[in-house]
């Protein structure tokens, strides 16, 4: 007797497989973890192993996912990257390129931040206007995709 699948979430991400995001008939099975401890699945259509971060802005982060919160955190509280550097021992450039790619992907981000990592609608509008404010060290593709950014709520 054969084991049961299990019941997962992913789905192909490989654009030349016939179900590239694809919910219905999907044939995808766990691979083990990567290096940042998320979890890889095989898509046994097209022969793909992805990452279950992968689309994502957190796919190639080596950072964990509670790293990853607790600098947000930090930023929240106003503090600069050198001092979140020292507090949470991560390295400026990396702080940098996470505050890059957060930007990047502005509107699913708030939307992880909000719904998956628990942080209030305010504490996420501290953040971008944190990021709004390093703007010189952002790329031009990050400040379009922050244009359309409006507040998430009205907070004194």
């Amino acid at each position: 007797m054969a084991r049961p699948k299990t019941n997962n979430k992913a789905v192909c991400q490989n654009k030349n497989c016939s179900y590239y995001l694809k919910e219905k008939s999907k044939d995808i099975t766990k691979q083990g973890k990567n290096y940042a401890k998320h979890q890889r699945f095989l898509c046994k259509h097209c022969g793909v192993v992805f990452v279950e971060t992968k689309g994502t802005p957190l796919y190639q982060k080596k950072l964990s996912e509670r790293k990853i919160k607790e600098i947000c955190k930090e930023l929240v509280e106003k503090k600069g990257i050198r001092a979140v550097e020292r507090t949470i021992h991560v390295h400026r450039d990396t702080i940098g390129n996470l505050l890059n790619d957060l930007a990047e992907h502005a509107l699913a981000m708030t939307n992880y931040l909000v719904h998956d990592l628990g942080l209030k609608t305010y504490e996420v509008d501290e953040l971008w206007t944190f990021i709004k404010k390093n703007k010189k060290n952002l790329s031009e593709k990050t400040m379009n995709s922050l244009k359309g950014m409006k507040p998430l709520s009205r907070h004194a």
